[in-house]
């Protein structure tokens, strides 16, 4: 679904005013404490990084960043999953990787491909059994994050889509400070507490002065098999209200769908995903990368 002229321009002025805000505070901080980015292996190219993240667990973040990818990929951009969320990792399971695992070559790990030549790096790639727990403290987990960008031969990438732990934890400060995440969207649920989650979520990206591309709302409503009447199990999406509230863009709904939560569990993920879910959130990801990308030839 085509965005007209208007519409663009909307989400450019949004993205310029969420890319400003907060920033002063960042820079002044950053000054003083904060690490240099992690450089990338030589010969790897990665064009825009998006992270897509969530004020708490079980929103459906891996499969809000599982959607973007396969769209993405659908369009003809090479893409890439890190799997940020180390205690948890699903993008494995739901591309069709489960037990496998990544290899290093030239002192480079080698992340794995999916069916449809999405590139993945998770923590389940590496353990040997995929059901291992990740007894892993802190600065171990932030070192594997590192590792998995600047030690991994993605080769040449138009998106690296991050799929962040949920919470805003120290595993998110180590994104936000290695990465050059250019964007964030935000994955939230219908629930009464959203306004708060997602606060927290904004907040952050705030802080680490990283615009804030919009927001999902996931498990909205469950569509009736028999009559195709949806029910708000969680009761009125608030989609609207919440992204009205934190002046945020509304990238769309997703209703609960037993036939794709089989598909993730089976591997089949990409094959299975309708064409053209989430429309909005694509578009707008493509609008935010080209600007990126004109702004970036301005200030040359």
């Amino acid at each position: 679904m085509a965005m007209d002229e208007a519409e663009k321009e909307r989400i450019r002025r949004e993205f310029e005013a969420s890319r400003k805000q907060g920033a002063q505070a960042q820079q002044q901080a950053a000054a003083a404490s904060a690490p240099a980015a992690e450089p990338l292996a030589d010969g790897v190219t990665i064009k825009h990084v998006v992270g897509v993240v969530s004020g708490k667990g079980g929103v459906g973040k891996s499969l809000v960043t599982g959607i973007l990818a396969t769209e993405l990929s659908r369009r003809g951009a090479k893409v890439g999953i890190l799997d940020a969320d180390v205690t948890g990792p699903s993008i494995p399971k739901m591309f069709g990787l489960s037990g496998a695992h990544a290899y290093a070559q030239d002192n480079l790990l080698v992340p794995l491909e999916s069916a449809g030549g999405i590139k993945v790096m998770s923590a389940n790639l590496v353990l040997e059994n995929e059901t291992d727990p990740v007894l892993w403290r802190g600065p171990v987990v932030a070192g594997a994050i590192k590792q998995f960008w600047g030690q991994t031969a993605w080769g040449d990438l138009d998106f690296l889509l991050v799929d962040m732990p949920p919470g805003t934890s120290d595993v998110a400060l180590t994104v936000f400070q290695s990465l050059p995440v250019e964007g964030v969207v935000i994955v939230s649920s219908p629930q009464d507490l959203v306004q708060m989650v997602v606060g927290k979520a904004v907040n952050m990206a705030n802080m680490m002065d990283v615009p804030v591309i919009g927001l999902v709302e996931n498990m909205a409503y469950v569509t009736c098999p028999d009559c195709g009447k949806k029910i708000y199990p969680y009761g009125p999406s608030r989609l609207a209200e919440t992204a009205a509230a934190f002046d945020l863009i509304e990238l769309g709904q997703l209703g609960i769908d037993p036939a794709l939560a089989e598909a993730c569990d089976k591997g089949e993920f990409e094959s299975a995903l309708p064409a053209g879910t989430l429309p909005q959130m694509t578009e707008t990801v493509v609008q935010v990368a080209e600007f990126t990308e004109f702004l970036a030839r301005e200030g040359e």
